[in-house]
């Protein structure tokens, strides 16, 4: 049988994709050969994780942060052939700014890409008096220009959304304070022009469980037939400290600060080795997918203990259903 066309967006018949093994239960399984990136891919970085793919030109390219031997944090630009093998920029983006004020850049980290229109538009947890979620665009992963950050601090977790919704650019973003924020809600907002940002809709809060300290938006959310489809981040205070987990949402087409679905168990959680040990242990973090469309194949791009970037997969109907029939919304 066909698979049933449930994504509204265009094929990728490239995506990278490991069929899921034959003893497999759940909704979301592991690349076999993660990670796929390791922490020091280039010579200057002391971890590689929480980083962002896109289709670009038949292969992939991304934006990806890389905290280097000194532990600044800092985005750096790559490409690969096949979304799994990764060339890596060992400079970091210098971005192009017309307005001296807001090119300092102190740090940035956990960017996200996403393809609006006629060109690749970033975002990223930008260092300006704290965070606040930085701007920019670029036509081909050389050049980049930075545009006015969207928000003022306190802010983590900006994501677009790939297309204009009402007639404006709409973002996700995650609310917080200075530091290690212990607590986050779910916010959308949007834009006419990309520089100026209002209507903020809450989206949802945290729950419990899995959930139960913060959560934050993670890749680019994905156009279906049944709402939009977002995989986000999921925090527990353990004894321990923090665990990050990956859940799944399914928000309103027109109105996505309103939630139709929500997984109450998570979808994939810090178990093996190498997202449970790292400089932060126990993080399974979601910032990028692929997906195509015809065949519904969804590949997971996600930080592994703030160390490594590790791949999952998952098919678009399966993880609906799942979503679907574990909601608390």
């Amino acid at each position: 049988m066909a698979p049933k066309q449930t994504v509204i967006g265009p094929a990728l018949p490239n995506i990278p994709w490991q069929d899921k093994p034959a003893n497999c239960r759940e909704v979301l399984w592991r690349y076999s050969e993660n990670p796929i990136i390791p922490r020091n891919l280039i010579s200057c970085s002391n971890s590689i994780f929480n980083s962002a793919v896109v289709p670009f030109e038949n292969a992939f390219a991304g934006v990806f942060r890389c905290d280097d031997k000194r532990r600044e944090m800092r985005i750096h630009s790559g490409k690969s052939p096949d979304g799994i093998n990764w060339q890596i920029d060992p400079e970091p983006i210098q971005f192009q700014c017309a307005e001296p004020e807001i090119s300092k850049f102190d740090y940035g980290y956990d960017p996200r890409v996403a393809w609006i229109e006629d060109r690749y538009y970033v975002t990223w947890c930008n260092g300006y008096h704290g965070p606040t979620i930085g701007v920019g665009y670029t036509y081909d992963f050389k050049e980049f220009h930075q545009l006015e950050n969207a928000y003022l601090p306190f802010n983590r977790n900006g994501v677009m959304f790939p297309r204009k919704i009402n007639g404006d650019f709409a973002m996700l973003s995650r609310p917080s304070d200075t530091g290690h924020t212990p607590f986050g809600d779910i916010f959308y907002s949007q834009s006419p022009d990309m520089c100026y940002w209002g209507k903020h809709r809450h989206v949802m809060s945290p729950k419990g469980g899995w959930q139960s300290t913060k959560i934050g938006a993670g890749p680019i959310p994905i156009e279906t037939t049944h709402g939009w489809l977002m995989i986000y981040h999921g925090v527990l205070t353990s004894c321990n400290g923090f665990v990050y987990s990956m859940g799944a949402a399914l928000l309103d087409i027109d109105r996505p600060w309103k939630v139709v679905y929500r997984t109450a168990p998570y979808i994939l959680a810090p178990q093996t080795p190498y997202e449970c040990v790292g400089d932060v242990p126990n993080v399974a973090f979601p910032c990028a997918a692929l997906c195509d469309g015809p065949t519904g194949r969804i590949a997971v791009y996600y930080g592994c203990a703030d160390t490594v970037t590790g791949l999952a997969f998952c098919q678009v109907d399966e993880l609906i259903d799942f979503v679907k029939l574990n909601s608390e919304v």
